[in-house]
């Protein structure tokens, strides 16, 4: 039942980017001739969603284990939230790497 909720979840988050990426496609042929700014978008696209599912899943796995040594030792509060911050920033750096491979 998992698996069919996971694969319900990724078809909605699939479906409309390939309908943009489709849009981009004839969008970019007809400004540019060769396929370059096709695959820029495409990768672009790609840096960020890899980048956000790998952060939440960090997010995931720091904050619940967090939460578990904070309900022993409440006083662990304060370390376990940079760690949390690093984990965010992934969804960062896949931002602004996308942001230089669209502006470039």
């Amino acid at each position: 039942m998992k698996r069919v909720v996971v694969l319900v979840i990724l078809m909605l988050f699939i479906l409309p980017g390939a309908v943009v990426f489709a849009e981009a496609a004839e969008a970019a042929a007809e400004t540019e001739s060769s396929g370059t700014a096709v695959w820029k978008y495409f990768a672009a696209a790609l840096a960020v969603g890899i980048s956000c599912i790998a952060g939440g899943i960090a997010v995931g796995q720091i904050g619940a284990a967090a939460m578990g040594a904070m309900s022993e030792n409440p006083e662990l509060s304060g370390k376990a939230l940079p760690y949390a911050g690093l984990a965010e920033g992934i969804c960062l750096w896949g931002f602004l790497v996308a942001l230089l491979i669209i502006i470039l």
